[in-house]
């Protein structure tokens, strides 16, 4: 086998790329062998007896087989979390979700006329003291105390 290291290098060097990369068409080697000048790999390279392989990247198969799995909620066990619950949701994100439906609701009542003013006050801060978890625990409550009547 005939040694091709200098049109290698020059290969590498006008494809710019690494010589591991320089592909030689193995069935035309000896029309390679007389390329003696960069002119002549030049010519070699424009023919296709030279070429750059492609580059090896990392595949992203496996990534986005995982990605698809936490979207549908797996992977997401305390095995597999690292942190503290505020670093996951910080605590004035939880507490915004959780109090805007409140007031939501609070206001709606209040609107169709359901709660008057003063007892809508009464809750309201109530809410803000952080009493009510959500929207039906409000409910629950309003209808206990008697201040909402059950709906059907």
């Amino acid at each position: 086998m005939s040694d091709l290291k200098n049109q290698r290098r020059m290969a590498a060097d006008i494809l710019k790329c690494g010589e591991n990369r320089v592909w030689i068409n193995p069935d035309k080697i000896d029309e390679v062998e007389d390329c003696i000048t960069r002119a002549d790999v030049r010519t070699a390279i424009d023919s296709g007896l030279i070429k750059a392989k492609a580059k090896k990247g990392t595949s992203k198969g496996r990534i986005r087989y995982v990605q698809g799995q936490k979207a549908s909620g797996k992977r997401k066990g305390p095995g597999s979390r690292k942190g503290t619950a505020n670093a996951r949701v910080r605590d004035k994100q939880r507490w915004i979700s959780t109090i805007r439906p409140i007031r939501a609701e609070l206001k709606a009542l209040r609107a169709d006329g359901k709660i008057t003013p003063s007892v809508y006050r009464l809750y309201y801060r109530k809410a803000k003291g952080g009493m009510f978890k959500s929207r039906r625990h409000l409910k629950q409550h309003m209808i206990a105390a008697g201040h909402l009547k059950e709906e059907i």
